[in-house]
């Protein structure tokens, strides 16, 4: 039963860290990239010690796990504040969605982000 729990949450752990990766390649700017890194971030690596804490099942293990969560939960909302309060101050081009169809919207993302010696489609 523990394997089935343990496979189960790393497994989930495992998804959700793939899905903030997509997030960090996929959303168009820092603050957004920044909302993926740390929600998500966080929720796998919760996801991976919970699993570490049950699949060994010791106290010092569990007390390590807890403490990593934690210190992962105190931390990463503190850092993306950070990043948020200088990406803001910099000047830093947001993105803005004004008016564009979803239809639209991965054709406008395209030329938003292009490289500086590709053509603009």
């Amino acid at each position: 039963m523990i394997e089935i729990i343990t496979g189960s949450l790393i497994i989930l752990g495992g998804f959700f860290a793939v899905i903030g990766a997509i997030g960090l390649v996929r959303l168009p700017d820092v603050l957004l990239r920044m909302h993926a890194s740390t929600k998500i971030g966080t929720l796998a690596c919760g996801m991976i010690m919970v699993c570490c804490a049950v699949f060994f099942g010791t106290s010092d293990i569990i007390i390590r796990a807890i403490a990593v969560v934690l210190f992962l939960l105190l931390t990463a909302p503190i850092g993306a504040h950070m990043i948020g309060r200088s990406v803001v101050s910099t000047g830093v081009p947001l993105w803005k969605n004004d008016g564009i169809e979803q239809s639209e919207l991965d054709a406008a993302l395209h030329q938003e982000h292009s490289a500086p010696g590709e053509p603009r489609t």
